[in-house]
């Protein structure tokens, strides 16, 4: 049984996800979130360029050196 109540503690319900987007609005107040997001997709962006342009970097150094 106690190892059930452990295995079942990890999982997020609609309770709980309703409770975190409370505190969010809470905390940063209605005007605040959109720009949040905004910097997030930012972020995300620049993050998936980065990648992209690190891969296809290496890409071309392997052939280089063939």
């Amino acid at each position: 049984m106690y190892k059930q109540n452990l295995r079942d503690m990890g999982k997020i319900g609609p309770t709980e996800i309703i409770l975190i987007i409370l505190a969010i609005v809470l905390l940063f107040g209605g005007r605040k979130i959109p720009e949040l997001m905004k910097g997030i997709g930012q972020g995300m962006k620049e993050f998936k360029k980065a990648k992209d342009t690190d891969s296809s970097d290496a890409g071309k150094e392997i052939e280089k050196e063939k």
